[in-house]
């Protein structure tokens, strides 16, 4: 047996090396620099022995691994940087080099002369996916903990160790370009339908089964690497070629607005590399990959979508000294809609839930919500029927309020009216032990103001879920008043269990997500009066990186909630609080023609009987004298829309509510969709540079008003020339 720090080495009788991967001290395996150097001494003496007849890869751990520690791009990039003033084209070639390492190792492995295995027993990403499809075989244990993808794209990089040249010629072309281009995850019976696994088998048998392999006379060599190859999809000069080349191109630049260069390289690299020798595919990868890395967009996104999620998830911003909870039960009150999903998420994490509502048939109900998720799920395939069983089982629907004793964490999600709050927060505080943590999931009254109907406000936290619960991966965790360290922790605690992305936000009306997302609608209902064709607002906020349009998003928010928002906004903080014109506009749609939105079936929108699609509502243009398209500055348009996001979020930042540019970006991403190639709210200021950033929302402020005035902060920041993360730093807390 030969040992290293993260790898074990055995040969058994027939000469089959074992190379087992289990980092020291980590729940996950990663390509670090130490793991990488290990690996290459392993690759060689697996060639090298004459002794060793194949060789088999697999993990020690429940996953195979994650792929590459980002950190070593990080500080590739960093090396580059600091010599790229002092000699450009030899920091180039060496950022060159290091971007190729892994890519020239598996490729060494690839023709090293030995068959190589790989047993792969969970989740399998990226770097680690790619090392994969360069051995000679692929066995997969037949469990739902084995995920297999190359995401890398969603993060502004992409799989630049062989992963844009192997998948095409192992499957069909579509299906590896949709696979590449989208990160999609697979399933190992849909990896092996697609030809990147060879055999799917019972986990207990994986090891074996690779090993079968290797005695069974697998070649050692890759079929691309053979005389007479054929691509699986056929030659890109073809007439599947035709058929398939124009139409991706086409489809990616719809999808991305060409907003994504990662996206856009992975053509490139394939179309160029399937034309050529597999060698020179790598170095043509290699080429593009080391451009990507010097780009704006891989910088932001992998900062805000890898590293300061990765850093948010692990407690950035978790009080310190307080210990991890360990939920033995939680509580919702309210089985509508919004409880019905996070009693279904707490069950889905494993944490028994009791459910309560005014009567059991209510509570009933929204047991069946789960239901239904459930049976969607084993339909798909993505759960089991006795994992749904088991799901199930754990949610208990209630009418009684004395069921909530012995909960650690009580979330209250009623009705969004202060009364009806204010008595669920006395019965359930009439029967929760002390020291139990009683949250508030509200979108629009202040944690402070509710926190005065509990006898313990210190343990009084607001939780504020997005819709739908089971698949929006952001919370936001508010603090009232008098909240203490201890319930932010539980809360905290409690977004991870179930596999949230918490940020903290201090009490403010409409916390940071919704404080931003009605400036984003407020801002189409401007451009609408100032006769902007709707079509165009649309369109502008996708091309600017937007998920949905903002008259689209209204509808789903529902037009009449909006216009109670805006009459509650005036009660509160008087008449000038809203736009006379806006709140013209919100009660003609609602009072005069009764378009509430997408839950009547009309709003900015019609909505016909599937399959039909949705079509904006042609008497939009006839409420205000229209302009004509060619008179309207698109690009203008999209600089509006964001900069409006972006403007409300340094707001939020220099009123003191959030304190972590992290929050922001990721909030601003994971909760409202915001333009992730940018990397977030903030990351997006930073990257157009806050002096010019100031110059375009002055030039903006002068033509179409105070929606545009810049904060304080904002002109600070260009007058010094920082950045908000230079001038707030990554972390100002930690766990």
């Amino acid at each position: 047996m030969s040992d290293y720090t993260n790898f074990k080495l055995d040969v058994d009788a027939d000469g089959i090396a074992l190379v087992t991967w289990d980092m020291p001290g980590r729940s996950m395996n990663v390509f670090t620099v130490e793991a990488m150097d290990e690996i290459e001494a392993i690759i060689s003496h697996v060639a090298g022995d004459p002794a060793i007849k194949g060789a088999v890869i697999t993990s020690g751990k429940d996953s195979f691994s994650g792929g590459a520690d980002i950190s070593m791009i990080q500080r590739l990039l960093g090396q580059y940087h600091a010599a790229k003033d002092a000699d450009p084209q030899a920091a180039k070639q060496a950022l060159f080099e290091g971007a190729g390492r892994m890519g020239s190792l598996w490729r060494r492995l690839e023709t090293g002369g030995k068959p190589w295995v790989a047993a792969i027993n969970g989740t399998c990403m990226g770097g680690a996916f790619e090392l994969a499809l360069a051995c000679h075989g692929r066995v997969a244990a037949d469990s739902p903990k084995v995920k297999l993808a190359l995401p890398e794209v969603k993060i502004g990089i992409f799989p630049g160790a062989g992963g844009t040249q192997r998948v095409p010629r192992l499957t069909d072309t579509q299906a590896a370009l949709q696979m590449l281009t989208s990160g999609q995850t697979l399933s190992p019976q849909k990896a092996k339908q697609m030809g990147l696994v060879h055999e799917v088998v019972p986990a207990d048998g994986l090891v074996d089964a690779a090993k079968a392999m290797i005695r069974g006379g697998l070649k050692a060599i890759a079929p691309w690497d053979e005389k007479g190859f054929k691509l699986p999809g056929g030659p890109v000069y073809s007439a599947a070629g035709a058929d398939l080349w124009p139409p991706a191109i086409a489809i990616l630049r719809r999808e991305t607005f060409g907003n994504y260069p990662a996206a856009a390289a992975i053509l490139k690299c394939a179309y160029e590399g399937l034309l050529v020798p597999f060698d020179t595919a790598l170095r043509i990868e290699q080429r593009y990959f080391t451009e990507i890395l010097q780009t704006r967009e891989a910088e932001a996104m992998v900062r805000s979508l890898f590293i300061s999620l990765q850093e948010l998830n692990k407690g950035a911003c978790r009080p310190a000294g307080i210990a991890p909870t360990r939920f033995g039960r939680i509580g919702v009150i309210g089985a509508g809609f919004m409880g019905a999903g996070i009693a279904y998420v707490t069950a889905k994490a494993g944490i028994p839930v009791v459910l309560i509502d005014r009567d059991i048939e209510a509570a009933g109900r929204g047991k069946a919500h789960s239901e239904k998720l459930v049976a969607d799920a084993v339909k798909k395939g993505r759960a089991k029927p006795q994992e749904g069983e088991r799901l199930l089982s754990l949610i208990t629907p209630s009418a009684d309020y004395a069921d909530l004793a012995g909960c650690d964490l009580v979330i209250e999600a009623v009705f969004e009216e202060s009364g009806v709050k204010k008595a669920a927060t006395e019965q359930a505080e009439a029967v929760i032990a002390p020291g139990a943590i009683f949250a508030s999931n509200t979108s629009t009254i202040p944690i402070t103001a509710l926190a005065r109907n509990s006898t313990r406000p210190d343990d009084f936290i607001g939780i504020h879920f997005f819709s739908p619960v089971d698949r929006m991966m952001l919370v936001e965790i508010i603090l009232g008043d008098r909240t203490g360290d201890k319930a932010l922790a539980v809360a905290f605690d409690y977004a991870r269990a179930i596999g949230k992305t918490p940020i903290v936000v201090r009490d403010t009306r409409g916390f940071f997500v919704n404080r931003c997302v009605l400036r984003y609608m407020s801002e189409a209902y401007q451009m609408l009066i100032q006769g902007v064709p709707a079509p165009m607002i649309e369109n502008a906020a996708r091309a600017a990186g937007m998920p949905v349009g903002p008259l689209a998003l209204t509808d789903e928010v529902a037009v009449d909630l909006v216009q109670k928002i805006m009459r509650q906004t005036i009660r509160d903080l008087g008449p000038e609080a809203v736009d006379r014109r806006e709140m013209a506009l919100i009660d003609l749609m609602v009072d005069t023609h009764e378009r509430k939105g997408r839950k009547n079936g009309k709003g900015f929108y019609d909505y016909p009987a599937k399959p039909a699609k949705k079509r904006l509502w042609p008497e939009l243009k006839t409420l205000y004298p229209q302009k004509a398209p060619e008179a309207v500055d698109y690009e203008e348009l999209k600089r509006r829309l964001l900069a409006v996001l972006a403007l409300e979020a340094v707001r939020v930042l220099e009123e003191g509510f959030l304190d972590d540019p992290r929050e922001a970006d990721l909030g601003s991403i994971l909760g409202l969709g915001f333009a992730p190639f940018t990397g977030g709210v903030l990351s997006y200021i930073d990257g157009v540079g806050a002096k010019a950033f100031l110059s375009q929302v002055q030039t903006l402020e002068r033509k179409y008003g105070p929606a545009f005035k810049a904060p304080q902060l904002l002109i600070d920041l260009a007058t010094s020339g920082e950045t908000f993360y230079g001038r707030f730093g990554a972390a100002k807390k930690t766990a």
